[in-house]
């Protein structure tokens, strides 16, 4: 599979749709300065402590507030994941999953990996590092650590990097790629100027795309640039598979596109 090739059937490699995201972080920013600051205020009066629930209340009334003053021309979709993510990330087990999720930077690439053990075995897109000399990947508590290209397997456009690390937080990988429809999934990535965000979707089918030898997942989900290498999460905690990119379905409309975990072991066994 060729990066022109994979392009006949892609929108973009992967982005859910445009809009305007420098825009879209600075109003984010800026609510995030208010609360700051208020939170500072709030912390000079004595008062009972402010229990964990009221705190992500607050945060998803404060993206519900900034979608009144985004303007029209922003999807639903583009502040519906900014308020999913807030109420997913109070859930301990979405908490734990965002620790093993990184950063991958290569040059003015930017997308997503994951840890699958604990000394620093992490998976990513074959096209987030293709081409790049120096990769560097970050881990939000961990830090920033300099990555090898273990292995890369383009064909199913899947990446295999390792940092020096210890004790490191990772997921577990699932045997195999098994799943209903509609099954719920989450997924948690760095779209657009945004690190870590968590969030969730339903599994439509398996898709075959012109330009692959076998079928990849399609997803019903607000995946956006820079959730490339974002692990697919189900229900019991395990990856069944990478976000890889977009596309324009003709009944389903814009759909996240996975590659299946069962393709990582067979290249790897």
């Amino acid at each position: 599979m060729g990066k022109d090739e994979q392009k006949k059937d892609i929108i973009d490699e992967d982005l859910y749709e445009e809009i305007d995201e420098e825009e879209l972080y600075e109003l984010v920013q800026e609510e995030k300065r208010k609360a700051i600051a208020r939170a500072r205020e709030e912390k000079e009066k004595p008062r009972r402590p402010f229990p964990k629930w009221a705190f992500w209340l607050v945060a998803i009334v404060m993206v519900l507030n900034l979608g009144a003053v985004i303007p029209q021309t922003y999807s639903i979709p583009a502040i519906d994941f900014l308020v999913t993510s807030a109420k997913l990330s109070a859930n301990p087990d979405i908490d734990e999953y965002q620790d093993a999720v990184v950063v991958v930077q290569g040059g003015e690439s930017k997308g997503t990996g994951f840890a699958i053990s604990s000394n620093g075995t992490i998976i990513t897109n074959h096209h987030v590092i293709e081409d790049e000399k120096r990769i560097s990947v970050a881990f939000p508590e961990e830090g920033l650590f300099h990555a090898e290209v273990k292995a890369s397997y383009p064909g199913v456009d899947l990446a295999v990097l390792a940092v020096e690390g210890k004790s490191l937080p990772h997921l577990e990988l699932a045997e195999r790629t098994t799943f209903e429809t509609d099954e719920s999934f989450y997924f948690i990535g760095n779209p657009l100027r945004f690190t870590g965000i968590a969030n969730q979707g339903t599994i439509i089918d398996y898709t075959q795309l012109d330009s692959w030898e076998k079928p990849v997942m399609m997803l019903d989900a607000p995946v956006y640039r820079g959730n490339s290498g974002s692990p697919v999460i189900n229900e019991e905690g395990q990856v069944i598979g990478v976000v890889f990119a977009t596309l324009k379905h003709d009944e389903h409309g814009e759909v996240g596109l996975a590659v299946p975990i069962d393709y990582f072991h067979e290249n790897t066994e």
